[in-house]
């Protein structure tokens, strides 16, 4: 299920991709790099809280990369951070 929620958002990302500033993609591009490598450290460890907590890293560390990206070149975007709804914040 994650995987597959993974490869949704990246999808999407590259379908918006086109919307953003070359500068903003690849800051995009390399948060997600890096939340894949901390989720496939995750992936190697066994289930517990430690996992779950490099799996909720992970996440945070690509919401922040999208929210960084979308200020970087806003074009009318509204990122999580400003509705309250992103999956790492509470309502």
């Amino acid at each position: 299920m994650r995987k597959m929620f993974i490869t949704l958002a990246a999808t999407s990302a590259l379908a918006l991709g086109a919307c953003q500033s070359p500068a903003a993609d690849k800051v995009e591009d390399q948060a997600e790099a890096q939340s894949e490598a901390i989720d496939d450290q995750a992936d190697a460890m066994p289930e517990g809280p430690t996992k779950e907590a490099m799996e909720n890293k992970a996440d945070v560390v690509e919401e922040m990369g999208e929210e960084k990206a979308n200020a970087m070149d806003d074009n009318g975007e509204i990122a999580p951070s400003e509705t309250g709804v992103g999956d790492t914040q509470t309502k």
